[in-house]
């Protein structure tokens, strides 16, 4: 028998080692190597693969950059393996858009790398049915992802360039429950609130107040607090105030517009 295909869980040597299972009794290794196969994670199909020819790269990116740091919630990764990030980057940065770095998108902006995405999105435990605002839309890369784990999006751009090009691009792509709009986060959307959950990823010296009074009791903020190097925080509004959790050292751009003239 010949095999020619060989599939990404396979182990070198191994593309027949189905059917020779079948003509001889199983032993402990071949038992132990079907079992870790079993456990890896389901590469796309051909059919997908010639549809989108960087399906592969994409369910790598994932499994490698995302899976194995700990990103867990199955909505999100399903949501990872589906939006095309290299069509949130320039041309000319497409080559890179599945790199484990992050990626240039305009004027001193970045996208951040997929794993600083998840991590943050994964903090906000969305379940599906939520109102969701971001501040910073960048390239809308991470608008697309929540998109497909929250009911409703609102974004904010202050960069009226990128904004509009990120605008662009998600209608393009079809994430109908997504609102770009272009302007300063700071004050947030008081005509859209409350909202559900709020992510920023740009970074403020300290969360603007106005965006904590349009959380619902119970929602959450995801964002990076600090000058250079923040700390990433999720912050739940509660009955009588707020709980602060502090985790991982990030490095995101600062927040601009309103926020510099409240630092003076």
């Amino acid at each position: 028998m010949s095999c020619k295909v060989h599939s990404p869980t396979s182990l070198p040597g191994d593309a027949c080692a189905p059917a020779a299972l079948r003509s001889r009794p199983r032993r402990r290794g071949t038992a132990l190597w079907l079992a870790l196969v079993l456990l890896l994670p389901a590469a796309p199909s051909p059919a997908a693969a010639q549809s989108d020819p960087l399906a592969f790269t994409r369910h790598q990116m994932v499994d490698r950059q995302v899976k194995k740091r700990g990103v867990k919630a199955p909505r999100l990764l399903s949501a990872m393996e589906e939006v095309p990030r290299h069509l949130f980057v320039p041309q000319e940065q497409r080559e890179r858009a599945y790199d484990d770095a992050p990626v240039r998108i305009g004027r001193n902006q970045l996208l951040p790398q997929a794993y600083l995405s998840a991590r943050m999105i994964e903090l906000l435990e969305l379940d599906g049915d939520e109102k969701v605002l971001e501040i910073g839309t960048g390239s809308g890369y991470d608008a697309a992802l929540l998109s497909r784990v929250a009911r409703e999006v609102h974004t904010i751009e202050i960069d009226e360039d990128l904004g509009r090009q990120a605008r662009r691009t998600l209608r393009q792509l079809g994430y109908d429950n997504v609102t770009v709009h272009i302007g300063d986060g700071y004050r947030g959307l008081p005509e859209e609130a409350p909202f559900d959950a709020i992510l920023l990823t740009t970074a403020p010296e300290e969360l603007p107040e106005p965006l904590f009074e349009q959380l619902k009791e119970g929602g959450k903020i995801v964002a990076p607090i600090g000058t250079l190097v923040q700390k990433l925080q999720v912050i739940t509004k509660t009955a009588d105030g707020r709980q602060v959790r502090n985790l991982i050292p990030v490095r995101l751009g600062r927040m601009t517009g309103e926020i510099e003239e409240q630092r003076r």
